[in-house]
């Protein structure tokens, strides 16, 4: 019988509508700090025909692969644009549903020690719907880091690099 724990996990939630560079990277610096796992979690679905741009007709039928398949693509995309080589060490997680509450279900079945995601916007004070869904159900701490966070982070290999040299 394995009574050993399990390695804890870092949720991080990447949009398919943001620039999620800053929030993956913060993400992975977490998981990287905590000797944890980073799960990257997009949440896709819903029927994409309605409310349709007017460019594209709505009887165009999509199906469920089509969304999973563009999910998992945008993650990956994500993933390698914000962490590069290291990407690999993200485990991507498409899910179909609502954001939030795909956020909060994987940091259930986890055990998640953290959950990392994007503010909601810099034209409120208040979160967004799907921060403040997150705040008000994780099982753990939440992180929202600001969508207007100033200037680009760091790689994440610059700041191991910056870490080892200032704790050898």
């Amino acid at each position: 019988m394995n009574t050993a724990p399990a390695r804890p996990a870092v949720i991080v939630g990447v949009s398919q509508t943001k620039d999620s560079r800053a929030v993956l990277t913060l993400a992975a610096w977490e998981a990287r700090c905590r000797d944890a796992r980073l799960i990257a979690v997009m949440a896709y679905g819903g029927n994409p025909t309605l409310g349709a741009p007017g460019g594209r007709p709505v009887a165009v039928s999509h199906t469920a692969d089509d969304g999973r398949l563009a999910a998992e693509s945008a993650l990956r995309d994500a993933l390698t644009d914000a962490l590069g080589e290291q990407a690999d060490l993200a485990e991507p997680l498409a899910v179909t549903g609502p954001a939030g509450r795909s956020l909060v279900e994987a940091a259930q079945v986890t055990g998640a020690s953290l959950l990392v995601l994007a503010g909601g916007g810099t034209t409120s004070v208040l979160p967004g719907s799907v921060s403040q869904y997150v705040l008000r159900k994780a099982p753990c701490p939440v992180l929202i880091v600001p969508d207007d966070s100033p200037g680009e982070p760091a790689p994440l290999a610059d700041r191991e690099a910056g870490a080892a040299r200032q704790h050898p």
